[in-house]
C-alpha cells in the first residue's frame, strides 16, 4: 500500500477493525519445522516414541504443556517435565536461527503507520516471546501482547478478551490472524473475526474445520486481503 493509497483510504473510509491480533509461530515466525524437530528430538533424547510430523505440527499454537501432552500422549505424566526441559534445550539452540516470514515485517510496519493497533496472542511463554521480539527488533510495532503462561491456552478466549479489555477495543472491532484451528477457535469463542493463513502449522483441509473469513496462502495474499477488507468504504 503506497502513501497515497493510505491517505486516500483515511479520507474516504472508516476502519472495520481497530485492533489486529497475530499468532506468532507459523504466522509471523517461520518456526513450524523447527518446533516439530525439537519435539521429536526431545522424545529421542529420553527414549520415547516420537510423534510424526503431522501430529507434532498439529499442537503448535498451544501452550508448551498442552502441546506436549497432545503430541506425546503415550508417556506417563511424571515424564512431562523432563520432556519439556529437553524441548526447550533444543529450541533455544535453534531460536536465534529462526526468521520472520518474508514480507511480514513490512506488512506490520504499514499497518502500524496506518495507526492500527497491533497485538499478539501466542502459545509461547512470555520469556520466549520477548526474546523473539527483541531479537527481531519488532517489539515497538505491537501495542499489547499475551502469552499462554500468563493467560489461558488456546482455544480459550481469555487472551483475546484481555487484549480487548486493556486496549478498550470491543471484540467486534478486532481481527485475529493465525495458522491453526486453535487460533480460529479462540477467535470464535471470543466473538472475534479471524483469517486463516495456510503457510504455517495446519494444512488448508484442517483449517476448514474452524470458522474464518478467508484463507490466504502467503504474506502477499494476506496483505492484499487486509488492504481490501479492513476499511469500510463510504
Amino acid at each position: 500500500m503506497t502513501s497515497t493509497e493510505k491517505i486516500e483510504k483515511s479520507e474516504k473510509a472508516d476502519r472495520r477493525y481497530d485492533l489486529i491480533v497475530w499468532d506468532w509461530d507459523g504466522t509471523i515466525m517461520d518456526s513450524t519445522p523447527t518446533i516439530v524437530h525439537c519435539i521429536q528430538q526431545a522424545c529421542r533424547d529420553l527414549g520415547f516414541k516420537e510423534p510424526d510430523d503431522t501430529l507434532a505440527s498439529s499442537v503448535i499454537g498451544l501452550g508448551i504443556q498442552d502441546s506436549l501432552r497432545r503430541a506425546v500422549p503415550w508417556i506417563e505424566p511424571r515424564h512431562f517435565q523432563q520432556l519439556t526441559d529437553r524441548f526447550r534445550y533444543h529450541y533455544l539452540a535453534k531460536d536465534h536461527e529462526l526468521d520472520l516470514f518474508v514480507g511480514i515485517r513490512e506488512l506490520l510496519e504499514e499497518l502500524k503507520a496506518d495507526q492500527f493497533l497491533l497485538g499478539v496472542a501466542t502459545g509461547k511463554s512470555r520469556v520466549g516471546l520477548n526474546r523473539s521480539l527483541n531479537h527481531h527488533q519488532i517489539g515497538h510495532l505491537f501495542h499489547e501482547t499475551r502469552t499462554a503462561d500468563e493467560s489461558f491456552s488456546k482455544p480459550h478466549p481469555a487472551m483475546l478478551l484481555e487484549l480487548s479489555d486493556v486496549t478498550q477495543v470491543p471484540t467486534r472491532r478486532m481481527l485475529m490472524i493465525g495458522d491453526t484451528t486453535h487460533d480460529l477457535d479462540m477467535a470464535a469463542n471470543a466473538g472475534v473475526d479471524a483469517i486463516a493463513v495456510t503457510y504455517g502449522a495446519h494444512p488448508p483441509d484442517t483449517l476448514k474445520a474452524s470458522p474464518s473469513l478467508a484463507h490466504v496462502d502467503d504474506v502477499a495474499q494476506l496483505s492484499q486481503w487486509l488492504k481490501d477488507n479492513v476499511w469500510l468504504t463510504n
